[in-house]
């Protein structure tokens, strides 16, 4: 069953049952009231009775006396204790009742009995006698007029619910649309998506504030972080075949010329192993990279802990400083410390090392320090430099600012997206500054 089917089913159902309820419930309680009301009349009749036959039962004798009170459809009856039938008069439409066996009552009693499937308004109400003793004066009156007004108001009842379920049917039918419209739209844009595989979105009314709106948001910025992941992973896809592409070409083209001539030349025969050997670890680091920025945040397993960071960076300018052979400054007025991976920042610093050893020839200058009780580290170089319109790019994957220089040095442009990615999980903010052939300043600010 369609969603559409069980929201005109269930609506139209609980309408319908709340109905019936309310409908019941007004009968019941018309029904109860009118009986009460029967109850308390034939009473009040039965006591104003009693007073006058206590009255006059010594000048007129019983029988005339209960011919004048007897009710129109019903009987009365004087009933001394021990009597299954006492004096009794009925009216002419009623003469069944005289056959109906009597009980004496010591209390007054009001009720409805039914006597051969007619129902009765009974009320007995005791009296003193003429010789002082105790008799029932009981008078039982048709309650069929009663009876009819309640079949009357259940065919009311009953007519106005069949009617009623009218408009509430075409309401369910008419709510069940207005629900299931943004779903239908929904599932039709995605069966349009799936058939032309072209990202689309729903059309939304901006005049509406419902869930129904907000569901459909939700939806289209869904389809568009959908589409923007697609065309990155696109563009991702595109880039990586094209620089993995290059290094296999030229291990290619190196491992054909050593088939045909590597055993006559041995200075070819050097070359090309150098050469396979470079582009084979250049791969390497590569796919390396690519593994890391294919992680989430939650991937990087950080382990933070107190870190100094002036000492953690004498360390690795140490390192770098015995590695290639490269002056490293570091400038600190004061201990700094931050808490942080020790292993992912020095991978971190060690990007950006890398970078200005790669694009500057001169030493590299690294600062520590707070601003505005923020710890700070900034490294600083003297090289190429980086121009104004390509600042924004840089942690693109893939991106160079100058491909010929940055291939000849080995480059693959998926480093400064690495180090984006290690400087969201650590919470670091990175601010870039350049001045094209002035040099370049990484600042890197700690999340206190």
């Amino acid at each position: 069953m369609k969603l559409r089917q069980k929201i005109n089913l269930y609506t139209a159902v609980l309408f319908v049952v709340l109905l019936i309820l309310m409908n019941v419930s007004i009968y019941l309680v018309f029904s109860n009231l009118m009986i009460t009301n029967e109850l308390d009349r034939a009473k009040a009749e039965t006591t104003k009775i009693a007073k006058d036959v206590s009255a006059n039962v010594r000048h007129i004798s019983p029988g005339e006396l209960l011919r004048a009170y007897v009710p129109i459809d019903g009987k009365i009856e004087i009933l001394k204790e021990g009597q299954g039938k006492g004096t009794a008069v009925t009216d002419e439409s009623e003469q069944r009742l005289m056959t109906r066996e009597s009980s004496f009552y010591h209390g007054e009693t009001s009720e409805i009995i039914t006597y051969q499937q007619k129902k009765y308004v009974f009320v007995s109400s005791p009296i003193v006698w003429t010789d002082g003793s105790i008799v029932n004066l009981q008078m039982m009156k048709s309650n069929q007029p009663t009876e009819d007004m309640l079949t009357v108001l259940r065919i009311v009842l009953i007519v106005v619910t069949i009617i009623a379920m009218i408009p509430v049917l075409i309401s369910s039918s008419i709510l069940s649309n207005f629900i299931a419209r943004p779903i239908r739209s929904m599932i039709n844009t995605m069966k349009e998506i799936q058939t032309s595989g072209q990202f689309k979105r729903i059309n939304l009314e901006k005049k509406s504030q419902d869930e129904l709106v907000e569901m459909g948001n939700t939806f289209n910025h869904m389809i568009d972080l959908l589409q923007a992941n697609f065309e990155k992973q696109e563009q991702f896809v595109s880039n990586a075949s094209h620089e993995l592409k290059t290094p296999l070409t030229i291990i290619e083209s190196y491992a054909s010329l050593l088939k045909r001539r590597g055993l006559e030349r041995p200075d070819l025969f050097n070359e090309s192993i150098e050469a396979i050997h470079s582009e084979a670890i250049r791969m390497k680091e590569m796919t390396e990279q690519l593994l890391l920025l294919a992680k989430n945040q939650e991937q990087w397993n950080i382990e933070k802990e107190n870190i100094n960071l002036t000492d953690t960076m004498t360390e690795l300018a140490k390192v770098y400083q015995n590695a290639y052979k490269r002056t490293v400054e570091i400038e600190s007025s004061e201990t700094v410390e931050v808490i942080s991976d020790v292993q992912k920042l020095k991978q971190l610093l060690f990007i950006f090392l890398d970078n200005a050893r790669k694009y500057s020839d001169e030493h590299i200058s690294v600062y520590i320090g707070k601003t505005s009780d923020e710890p700070y580290l900034r490294i600083e170089d003297r090289g190429i430099g980086i121009p104004k319109e390509d600042l924004p790019k840089i942690f693109d994957r893939f991106y160079r600012v100058d491909k010929a220089r940055t291939r000849k040095q080995g480059g693959s442009g998926l480093g400064l997206s690495m180090a984006k990615e290690i400087a969201d999980a650590l919470d670091i903010r990175i601010e870039i500054d350049s001045l094209e052939g002035r040099g370049t300043t990484v600042t890197l600010f700690f999340v206190v």
